[in-house]
């Protein structure tokens, strides 16, 4: 482990002479010790040039061990030393404000009963909102509908809902999206993730929405429809939002059938803790709680 260290701070600084400084040891014993090693190895690992040094092919290939050996390690040492300690400090969660009204509760609830000493921050807002807050380091966790792939995140996908057509009216148990596309609609307004999802579908199949409002909230949507203004594209699992006395008529969208995304989502960049670890697994269990097959509502 320690040869493995003076390599790469040679490797990083590309010079004998600076990783000797930063290493506060002579020149000569560094090199003694990269020689060394590439006598273990069995390889040459470093080329001497006019400006310092520089990874030979097998070299470069030892230096990505080396920094997944030191990574894994650095992990095992965070592990004992959470092992230790009680965990507190502050972890921040995103919510999409539907999301949030199911399960905010019970996660809190439970997070605090695993961890009294640490606190929680729950941030509600729209995925894309929510997204920019992980990149930008604001948020810990979040959960996502439909993120599209990034470099810089790890995303879960943790459930798939159908969308479905609501209304006051009376509709068929299952309705073609050209059908649904001519009908006058209440939806959330962009850049909501669920209005950006149909819209991907309709768009290229030449349909056009017939939006007669556009809302934020899906209970102000909901409302509406209950009111008879239009009717609505929803996951099925908006209809535990619906309040109204008489219950909803929902149909199925078929030709095609429209699936969202949850998903969870934690910075790449960002390492697991044990407060993290538990807070994403806790999140998962609630979404799959909420959202999965078995929370599908009957159509009534």
């Amino acid at each position: 482990m320690r040869r493995l260290e003076y390599f790469v701070a040679v490797a990083e600084a590309g010079s004998f002479s600076k990783a000797a400084a930063a290493l506060v040891m002579s020149q000569p014993a560094l090199s003694q010790q990269i020689a060394t090693l590439e006598q273990e190895t069995g390889h040459r690992l470093l080329t001497r040039t006019g400006r310092g040094a520089e990874p030979t092919a097998a070299g470069t290939a030892l230096l990505e061990h080396a920094r997944g050996i030191f990574e894994l390690a650095e992990r095992a040492r965070a592990d004992m030393r959470e092992r230790q300690l009680v965990p507190s400090g502050r972890i921040t969660l995103g919510l999409p404000p539907r999301v949030a009204h199911a399960m905010t509760a019970d996660l809190v609830e439970r997070f605090r009963a695993e961890f009294p000493d640490a606190a929680i921050s729950v941030e509600e807002g729209l995925s894309i909102r929510l997204r920019e807050g992980l990149v930008a380091g604001r948020l810990d966790v979040a959960v996502l509908f439909d993120p599209p792939a990034s470099p810089l995140l790890d995303i879960e996908t943790v459930a798939r809902e159908s969308l479905v057509l609501m209304s006051s009216s009376p509709l068929p148990a299952r309705i073609r999206l050209a059908d649904v596309a001519a009908l006058p609609l209440v939806l959330p307004s962009k850049p909501n993730s669920l209005r950006q999802l149909l819209e991907s579908e309709v768009k290229p199949r030449g349909y056009r929405l017939q939006v007669v409002a556009e809302v934020e909230s899906i209970k102000t949507v909901l409302s509406l429809v209950a009111r008879g203004v239009a009717a609505t594209v929803l996951p099925a699992s908006a209809v535990h939002e619906w309040t109204d006395a008489a219950p909803p008529f929902m149909a199925a969208i078929h030709a095609p059938q429209i699936r969202n995304r949850l998903c969870i989502a934690v910075p790449k960049a960002r390492p697991a803790t044990r407060v993290s670890r538990f807070l994403v697994q806790l999140t998962r269990q609630l979404c799959l709680q909420h959202y999965g097959e078995a929370a599908r509502p009957r159509q009534p």
